[in-house]
């Protein structure tokens, strides 16, 4: 496992925040994972982003099978190849073999009503064009969302190969590696444990997720990513929000004379930024080593590059979460 543009800091090496959202990664998950690292140059916004995938994807009472479901198949619709490969091996771990296995081949399960939710996670790319909304629990909606954001964040941060030469791909390696982390996977995780990494300052959670924990780990992420849009100025921020709302998802043909193209109004010294946090939004694979050079020329620091992927991310992901808020109104 590779990182794109940086490598982060040994986990061994953690302090505060950061050492803690690490234990209850060790105690809860598979460890302090390439995800949580490649955040980890932003402590709050790491812990946020723990808090949403562990309150929505492994506590509470819903189906664990059915939370990794929609975790593989928003992964599938977002083209978050490592994504999709962490999760079927996660359904092999639940002793979902058959199920995992089609998965892995893009295929539809064949009990109607995975299927249903299948293509539910999937619709939710673009909820708009799908006329979709929100019915499944809490936990499985926080699930989408988390996965959403994730997606997006490990698109653009990671390389998509989970082992050398892509292994995970493999059906045998897929199933030896479900069965390392069985025990794990099927551990009942107590709701809640997560929220006192979270900045006490967070607004109220959103409706769909009532007073349930996801809730509120939901709208803390969505509050610490926003801040990156604080690195851009304000027809730079204007020119990404509206974007994701008139593009609903769509995936750009060709993602980097898109981004240029809808950057030339914006001021010069925003371009580099915005045309991140846009390609972070739809297409984060193809954020460039060139497009990185450049935003460092101005930010250097390896936090204000997550920063921008994480805003053009939630930004996305929120998009997705107004049209379940509308549903629940």
């Amino acid at each position: 496992m590779t990182y794109r543009f940086f490598t982060p800091a040994r986990a061994s090496a953690a302090t505060g925040l950061t050492a803690d959202v690490y234990r209850q990664l060790r105690d809860d998950f598979l460890g302090p994972v390439p995800t949580f690292q490649a955040l980890s140059a932003v402590p709050e916004l790491m812990a946020a982003t723990w808090a949403l995938m562990r309150e929505a994807l492994l506590a509470g009472d819903a189906s664990r099978v059915d939370r990794e479901l929609v975790a593989s198949a928003v992964s599938r619709a977002n083209r978050c190849r490592f994504c999709v490969d962490a999760h079927v091996m996660l359904l092999h771990a639940l002793s979902e073999h058959a199920l995992a296995e089609v998965i892995a081949r893009g295929g539809t399960p064949p009990e109607p009503r995975q299927a249903e939710l299948v293509a539910w996670a999937e619709a939710s790319r673009s909820p708009a064009a799908a006329a979709w909304t929100g019915r499944y629990q809490p936990e499985v909606t926080g699930t989408l969302l988390a996965f959403h954001f994730i997606n997006r964040i490990v698109s653009a941060l990671l390389d998509p190969d989970l082992l050398p030469g892509g292994l995970q791909r493999s059906p045998v390696v897929r199933s030896v590696g479900g069965r390392l982390y069985a025990r794990t996977a099927r551990e009942q995780k107590e709701p809640g444990r997560s929220l006192p990494l979270l900045d006490a300052g967070t607004t109220a959670p959103p409706a769909w997720a009532g007073d349930r924990p996801v809730g509120v780990a939901y709208a803390s992420l969505r509050a610490a990513a926003l801040r990156g849009g604080d690195l851009l100025g304000d027809v730079a921020r204007r020119t990404v929000e509206a974007t994701v709302r008139w593009e609903d998802g769509q995936f750009p043909a060709r993602p980097a004379d898109w981004a240029l193209d809808l950057v030339r109004d914006v001021p010069g010294t925003d371009r580099v930024g915005t045309r991140i946090a846009l390609l972070a939004a739809f297409a984060p694979s193809a954020i460039s080593a060139g497009d990185v050079a450049l935003w460092r020329l101005s930010h250097p620091d390896d936090a204000d590059l997550v920063r921008l992927v994480a805003y053009g991310a939630i930004t996305a992901t929120d998009h997705v979460a107004r049209a379940l808020s509308a549903a629940h109104l």
